[in-house]
């Protein structure tokens, strides 16, 4: 199908702009056409355009960049407000940045750059891409889901800082394919969505993903399913130049047709010329007055006819958005054509497809532009110049101001009693941050999937309260025996979502953002059970490549919780934190240790190049005394400092004089101070290492072996001199190779004690000599590495 069987004299481009014009469908259709030309010619661009000397195909997304063209087109050109923000599916980044050339936002030498070192990146990207994203997406139904979670964000924000209560809509462009994905209907059926009015999505159906065409069935399922989790759903099918044949004589037959035939069947209909158009029409289902309505048209409006849909018709989508609930979500499903305007429109295999240089020549014809100079932008005095100028100033936003910098303590004037977990001395620390340093507690929000209570959070929650979008009423308010105090308002710092964790870390990393969004930086820490993390790693991830920043609390973790056996024993975690890019993972043995890294963590939390943080706790109560905590402030202060560097020697004799060094990590500690006591009573002087990020120490390491290292301390040579080498024993309740980097800091031979096989419930001594984490392990292994 050609794009300029849609245009009249009137509608192409370069029309003389009259005075004080307004910009009705036929300026934007023209626009559209120009959009479209624009996000081909990108792609080409990358992949015909440039050198390719590695043979590995560049790629693009011509086709399913032109199915949105009229979509984004409206919505930008039209309706948008500079407090709108938009989520746009990953495979139309090319036309995302193809509307903001037109605006003004990107420079015209970027646009030869897609998927270019330094240039527009392969899915929309909020850091990485040098125009205005809203969001990053790529990760699929991730980038969809993220509308939801910055709503409930904003949301909050005003609740607390007047300033930021400017209100705007959260926008999702979605592929009808991504509605596959499980992250989108956990999101979706989370209670408090349904009240999220500014909350409008799009779902671009143009009934093709990847491999497939989708089942016809699909869309009143999806229908039915949004409808039941209280959205508004609407649907955009037909446009309206179909719409008025189907009121003619015939007409009622001609919609029967369309709308019954197979998807698959559709799509080849689409593949045919416009000569064969009656024929394939008739061949099923056919009726008298159907064939006279089709007969008094020619071959070219019967193929314009059968592509008229919903989602390219920008006079019906601008119509759609008046119709918008404000009160509750809504969910437009536009129907498109994969591909449109394109030579590969409705090809079942046109997803990865590129056009030819014969191909983009052809389209360049259709658009008034030339191959040879693929960017020109709209004559000045058009009325599309004027169109682009007016939505370029409506769109223009100021950058928020930063709330002034939040001065974090370095520690609190408290301790933390004889025998403690450090998942019970998380929910202290919180009370007693809010009585040291209000203005810090004041920015922190606490999440959880509905495991608070038994994360530690209760002490922290009846202090401030629930957050909630709206009012509800507490009906255990005058239950005595009631431990948790569950009060929801709009005033409240914790938000407690269902059972899911992909939506926990998707508000968590949204509520990240909201410094660089609104310039209210708030600190957001979530507590998960850590066997889970796993299960909520990829959206958590994607956030902090979108820049949120935030602290996520695994709780209760590894084989420690040994009651619970197998399903609740996490094993992979600490590799994961130690891989996890822009987060540092940290797994603090004693409660002062926690206190300390946390206020680090949070310092680094709602700032430009901020990172985020991964907390690992246990419930395994351990004796204080064990930190041997200095009482010399000098001392303490350099404990201090050691700790949020990653680690320190727990034994004070000189390195020099090790045999063996004892390594631990987090809950396994007394079993490995115990172990050096032994060893000493049968004359191995050993040291102990109390690592309370590896992470850190492993980035120390890395530093120290760099080319361009920095002339610093580095707490890699405070641990491990190099002057004094000893075998090293590393011991982490998770799995062993987490540790074996530090084999590496002096060439020491190495015994990497930890947890490989999935547990079993038992108790707490049962389980670390079934995983050989115990005394009598780290003991031997020692012995076998001096003797």
């Amino acid at each position: 199908m050609r794009v300029e069987d849609f245009q009249t004299t009137a509608e192409r481009p370069g029309t003389a702009c009259p005075e004080d014009a307004a910009f009705g469908t036929a300026v934007l259709e023209s626009i559209a056409r120009r959009v479209r030309w624009t996000a081909a010619a990108i792609v080409d661009a990358a992949n015909r355009g440039r050198a390719n000397t590695s043979g590995i195909k560049v790629g693009g997304h011509q086709a399913s960049s032109a199915s949105m063209v009229e979509i984004m087109t409206s919505l930008w050109f039209s309706e948008l407000t500079e407090a709108d923000r938009v989520s746009v599916k990953p495979h139309a980044s090319p036309v995302l940045h193809a509307i903001n050339y037109l605006l003004g936002d990107l420079d015209e030498n970027k646009l030869s750059t897609l998927r270019q070192k330094g240039g527009l990146q392969s899915y929309p990207s909020r850091s990485k891409d040098p125009d205005t994203v809203d969001f990053s997406t790529g990760s699929v139904g991730i980038g969809a889901t993220a509308t939801i979670w910055a709503a409930m964000s904003h949301r909050f924000v005003s609740d607390r800082y007047a300033e930021s209560r400017k209100s705007g809509r959260f926008i999702g462009l979605l592929g009808d394919a991504e509605l596959d994905e499980g992250a989108i209907w956990e999101a979706v059926a989370d209670p408090a969505v349904a009240q999220l009015g500014e909350l409008l999505w799009i779902v671009d159906l143009n009934r093709q993903s990847l491999d497939r065409v989708v089942p016809d069935s699909q869309i009143m399922r999806l229908r039915g399913m949004f409808e039941a989790a209280g959205w508004q759903v609407l649907t955009r099918k037909w446009g309206t130049r179909v719409q008025e044949l189907f009121t003619r004589p015939g007409g009622v037959d001609l919609r029967r047709r369309l709308e019954t035939m197979p998807n698959e069947e559709y799509q080849r209909l689409l593949r045919s010329p416009d000569s064969e158009i009656f024929d394939r029409l008739r061949a099923s289902g056919s009726t008298p007055a159907m064939e006279t309505l089709l007969s008094s048209l020619t071959a070219r409006e019967q193929a314009v006819a059968v592509r008229d849909l919903g989602g390219h018709d920008i006079g019906l989508l601008l119509d759609t958005y008046n119709h918008v609930d404000p009160t509750r979500p809504t969910v437009i499903f536009a129907y498109t054509i994969k591909g449109r305007g394109l030579a590969t429109e409705g090809h079942p295999n046109n997803h990865a497809a590129l056009l030819s240089k014969d191909q983009m020549e052809t389209l360049a014809g259709i658009s008034g532009m030339d191959l040879d100079d693929p960017w020109r932008k709209f004559q000045p005095g058009t009325v599309e110049e004027q169109a682009c100028a007016q939505a370029s100033l409506r769109l223009k936003r100021r950058q928020p101001a930063l709330a002034p910098s939040l001065q974090i303590p370095a520690s609190l004037p408290w301790g933390y009693g004889d025998r403690i977990s450090t998942q019970a001395a998380l929910g202290r620390f919180l009370s007693d941050l809010k009585r040291a340093a209000p203005e810090v507690a004041h920015r922190v929000v606490t999440c959880s999937p509905d495991v608070a209570s038994s994360t530690n959070l209760g002490g922290w929650i009846n202090k401030t309260g629930v957050w909630s979008v709206g009012e509800r009423q507490d009906w255990f308010a005058d239950d005595p025996e009631r431990v948790l105090r569950w009060i929801e308002n709009s005033h409240g710092q914790h938000i407690e979502l269902g059972i899911a964790e992909t939506n926990l870390v998707g508000l968590l990393s949204e509520l990240g953002t909201t410094w660089s969004r609104w310039g209210q930086p708030l600190i957001p820490l979530a507590t998960i059970y850590d066997p889970f993390v796993a299960r909520a790693l990829e959206p958590w991830s994607f956030g902090m490549y979108a820049g949120g920043q935030s602290i996520l609390i695994g709780t209760p973790s590894g084989v420690t919780l040994a009651p619970e056996g197998g399903a609740h024993q996490s094993l992979t975690t600490p590799s994961i934190g130690l891989e996890q890019p822009e987060c540092t993972a940290w797994e603090p043995a004693f409660a002062q240790d926690l206190e300390w890294c946390m206020l680090e963590a949070m310092s680094r939390i709602g700032i430009p190049g901020g990172r985020s943080a991964y907390f690992r706790l246990t419930t395994r109560p351990l004796d204080q005394a064990l930190a041997a905590l200095p009482t010399d402030a000098l001392l303490l202060e350099r404990r201090r400092r050691h700790a949020v560097a990653g680690g320190y020697r727990l034994t004070d004799h000189d390195p020099v004089e090790d045999r063996v060094t004892l390594v631990g990590v987090g809950a396994i500690m007394p079993e490995v101070i115990a172990s050096a006591t032994r060893l000493k009573a049968l004359g191995v002087v050993a040291g102990v290492v109390c690592l309370t990020s590896p992470d850190l120490v492993f980035e120390s390491l890395q530093r120290r072996n760099s080319l361009n290292q920095g002339t610093g301390f580095d707490i890699i040579d405070g641990l491990f001199p190099r002057h004094a080498p000893a075998p090293l024993v590393t011991v982490q309740d998770g799995h062993p190779h987490t540790l074996s980097f530090l084999a590496g800091a002096r060439g020491d031979r190495t015994v990497s004690l930890g947890v490989k096989d999935f547990g079993q419930s038992s108790d707490l001594q049962d389980a670390y000599r079934i995983h050989g984490i115990d005394e009598a392990s780290i003991v031997n292994a020692a012995l076998n590495l001096v003797r």
